[in-house]
């Protein structure tokens, strides 16, 4: 899902099979940064979060490239955040014909880009 808004461009991954918690611990890492150094820190953090993190923001990047007209080495992202999805419910069974509850979360993984001003170079 692709929105663009005034000069931010967003792209959204919904009901990611992971928690909110340990995708939040990633995107803290790259919020703030610029699309290159974001690729370089995702690349190389050894969290299963950033596979799915990596490919919505390649997507918001793609999203304002293709809508936009946006050049991909001047966007920054501005927003990333993840929003709880629904939680699957499942039972294992134990013993003496008891079960216990176990909680599969998702997630929803919003990241927003925009073009920023990059004098670092």
């Amino acid at each position: 899902m692709a929105v663009a808004t005034g000069e931010e461009v967003k792209a959204v991954a919904r009901y990611i099979r992971m928690s909110p918690f340990k995708v939040r611990r990633v995107l803290d890492q790259i919020r703030g940064r610029s699309y290159r150094e974001a690729l370089i820190i995702l690349e190389f953090m050894p969290y299963k979060a950033c596979e799915p993190i990596l490919k919505v923001l390649r997507s918001a990047v793609a999203n304002a490239e293709h809508n936009m007209g946006y050049t991909p080495a001047d966007l920054v992202i501005t927003q990333a955040f993840a929003d709880q999805g629904p939680v699957l419910k499942r039972f294992r069974p134990r013993a003496q014909g008891r079960a216990y509850q176990i909680r599969k979360p998702t997630c929803h993984i919003t990241i927003m880009v925009a073009p920023g001003a990059e004098t670092e170079e």
